[in-house]
């Protein structure tokens, strides 16, 4: 017989996994889906030493250490988890959510809390005819651990605070560290430009990236010109060239559901305790728009307590509670 979860929660960056561990404080069961092959969204995923400051209490906390923490706040209970799992069609009858997943399992569910974030994303890639044929060989648009760059020549390329967040973090470990930038002013963080200034990094603007080639010793050439002046050229070598355009997210799955919510330009409308049109379905972080929405963290985490206990009333109304998080029981 299939189990019932009282509460499956889609998602497992860092809202999905505090709204996990709240469902568990309240004695829900609950299971977490996440579609990429470990927790951790993308804190983890794209930026996972990339400083976040907008979680209270927490001066700077890196996406790797937030996800940590996380983690062994959510093994305090029992919470079922897939992973490397996309839940492709939801539909609803007698008050139970049946999800079918890529892998043709089936999960049934009193409620569903989504926290997809945007969706599942991939990288905005070099726009220049060869870029591809050197992806995973010199060329990356991710990267987890600066220091596998130590000793090496690395150029970095974007404007945004992913870019000149991630050349600071290469710096200290790469023998020499590049920045290369469209614009004549970064986007980024004013303190992180800041920092940016202060560093050993060498920022080329505004150039733009318009050639690769490989060297007879494995470095890249990569070919840059002026955007002022087109005859303005120069090349530079790197072991490594990282891409930092962007992401863009991915959410059709969830706009094909048998019960797929109502949903505006910004993501999927809610109403209080952040209920989407379809009554049991919840929707928590940046996934969701509201006037006055904001993708931040700490939005997000402060939402997911709220989706629980409506949660929990649309399945055991009679229930009480919640008190103060200090008055309940963790054994």
């Amino acid at each position: 017989m299939t189990e019932v979860y009282d509460i499956v929660i889609i998602g497992g960056g860092p809202v999905g996994m505090f709204a996990a561990f709240y469902a568990s404080l309240r004695d829900a069961k609950v299971a977490l889906i996440e579609a990429l092959p470990e927790l951790g969204g993308q804190p983890l995923a794209l930026y996972p030493d990339k400083k976040i400051y907008d979680v209270p209490g927490l001066l700077g906390v890196t996406g790797r250490d937030l996800v940590t923490n996380l983690k062994e706040q959510m093994g305090l209970f029992k919470v079922d988890i897939l992973t490397d799992t996309t839940i492709i069609n939801a539909s609803r009858a007698n008050d139970l959510f049946t999800l079918t997943t890529d892998k043709a399992t089936i999960l049934l569910a009193k409620t569903v809390i989504m926290a997809t974030g945007k969706g599942s994303f991939e990288p905005r890639r070099l726009q220049i005819e060869e870029a591809s044929k050197f992806e995973g060989v010199g060329l990356s648009y991710f990267l987890s651990q600066p220091e596998v760059l130590a000793h090496k020549i690395v150029a970095i390329v974007g404007g945004g605070d992913s870019a000149v967040e991630l050349a600071l973090a290469v710096e200290p470990y790469a023998k020499k560290t590049y920045l290369i930038h469209r614009r004549e002013r970064f986007r980024a963080l004013e303190q992180s430009v800041k920092q940016l200034e202060n560093s050993q990094v060498e920022v080329l603007t505004p150039k733009k990236v318009t050639g690769i080639e490989r060297r007879a010793n494995g470095q890249l050439q990569v070919n840059l010109s002026h955007i002022k002046e087109a005859n303005v050229t120069e090349n530079l070598l790197a072991d490594q060239l990282i891409v930092q355009y962007g992401f863009i997210s991915q959410d059709q799955v969830i706009r094909e559901w048998d019960v797929a919510p109502e949903r505006d330009l910004y993501g999927v409308l809610v109403r209080e305790n952040f209920v989407t049109s379809q009554p049991g379905l919840f929707a928590i972080g940046d996934v969701n728009s509201y006037p006055g929405q904001a993708d931040l963290i700490a939005i997000g985490f402060g939402q997911a307590p709220e989706a629980v206990n409506a949660a929990i009333r649309c399945f055991d109304p009679d229930r009480g509670g919640p008190g103060h998080s200090s008055s309940l029981i963790i054994e």
